[in-house]
């Protein structure tokens, strides 16, 4: 990551960083190709946390604008994406298995026909999105340059004291159940931290930690999350296959379906095992109250 010789505007490479990122990827994610779309997601999603704290006028127009923008961006490679990462727990499933039953294996190739169509609608939900809009948008968000440091760190505070409050009253309402929703919103306020962690690490010039303790959580949550998600495509299977008369396919994908409902229960348990209140405050203490930063930038 950046960081700015010019000590007087730190936000503004930072910025430029944040863009340039996202619109490398984008030719290629609208391609379809499976690692830019999950690159062009993660750049559009820090750019989103980004733009509220590092630019002049959060609240103005052209940011509220891009940053609408950049939620649909991500919103669009969405599908594609869960379908690349369960393909991906499929075939690991097929390898690690003896024998591929034949049932699996259609499965297999339904999941495979499943991720190409939702790679071609992914494409045309980009090209209806206003992207030249964005870009717009962007340029004149970086032609006013970013925020000053005093502005910027309390702003920063101010992230990371909401998402402190946002995690505890996640954390409170799920206790020890599990539900794969409510786990997957813990799983996204944690990674919006992370990227408030890397821009305080970016401009402090310095190492917290904060980032890879708050991308270990997001991974745990995550492998909950993706299990889950292929179970669920695994009963719909099951319930389309019924309705078709292919029995022996019903069957073979309400297995799956079994299998993996517990497999992401077991990363649940888990996940509580490894005592998470406690390794997401280590993460959100690691991160501070950025006082220290904006108090230098005086």
């Amino acid at each position: 990551m950046p960081r700015s010789t010019d000590p007087s505007d730190a936000a503004t490479p930072l910025l430029k960083d944040r863009i340039r990122t996202l619109f490398r990827h984008f030719p290629k994610a609208l391609a379809g190709e499976e690692e830019p779309i999950h690159q062009m997601r993660v750049a559009a999603r820090r750019l989103r946390v980004a733009l509220p704290l590092l630019a002049r006028k959060p609240r103005g127009r052209r940011v509220r604008e891009a940053a609408a923008i950049l939620r649909d961006v991500t919103r669009a490679g969405g599908g594609s994406r869960d379908l690349d990462v369960g393909l991906e727990l499929l075939e690991a499933r097929l390898k690690a298995a003896e024998a591929v039953p034949p049932e699996l294996a259609t499965l297999r190739k339904r999941l495979r026909a499943a991720r190409s169509r939702t790679r071609g609608r992914m494409a045309e939900e980009l090209l209806d999105l206003p992207i030249s809009r964005l870009r717009r948008r962007l340029a004149v968000v970086v032609r006013r340059r970013g925020e000053n440091l005093f502005t910027v760190f309390g702003r920063l505070r101010e992230a990371a004291e909401a998402g402190r409050a946002d995690l505890e009253a996640l954390l409170e309402a799920l206790g020890d159940r599990y539900e794969p929703a409510e786990l997957h919103r813990l799983r996204i306020c944690a990674r919006r931290l992370r990227y408030t962690a890397e821009i305080v690490d970016v401009l402090k010039g310095a190492d917290s930690g904060a980032p890879a303790l708050f991308k270990s959580v997001q991974e745990r949550l995550g492998r909950i999350h993706d299990a889950s998600v292929l179970g669920a495509w695994m009963a719909r299977q099951a319930v389309l296959a019924e309705a078709r008369g292919e029995h022996a396919l019903a069957l073979e994908a309400r297995r799956q379906h079994d299998t993996l409902s517990e497999e992401s229960r077991d990363e649940h348990r888990r996940f509580l095992a490894d005592s998470p209140r406690a390794l997401l405050e280590k993460a959100l203490d690691a991160v501070g109250s950025a006082r220290g930063g904006s108090e230098r930038a005086s």
